[in-house]
């Protein structure tokens, strides 16, 4: 689908590699959220949306909703993104607060 990107968890300028398990496949909109730190995703694989979103951006109600999303997981136990980059966005990348 022309609309999916491959955003990097890691980006390779910060270390990341380009394999499957720093990838997730994500609408163009939510890869330029992610890589700017609005959303990220944790541990149990749901959607996390910073509250910085609602504070900067007032009209960004349909990403309020996505909070909480499940995200599935790939066909390929490969390519299921680790706990470890994931972790590393939320705690690098993700605006929490």
């Amino acid at each position: 689908m022309p609309a999916l990107e491959a955003a990097h968890i890691r980006p390779w300028a910060q270390g990341g590699t380009h394999e499957t398990f720093n990838g997730l496949p994500l609408r163009r909109d939510l890869h330029r959220l992610f890589d700017l730190g609005y959303i990220s995703v944790g541990a149990n694989r749901r959607l996390l949306v910073s509250p910085r979103l609602r504070s900067e951006f007032a009209n960004g109600r349909t990403y309020y909703a996505l909070e909480g999303q499940h995200l599935r997981a790939p066909n390929q136990g490969d390519a299921e993104p680790t706990a470890e980059l994931l972790q590393w966005h939320n705690e690098t990348v993700f605006q929490s607060a």
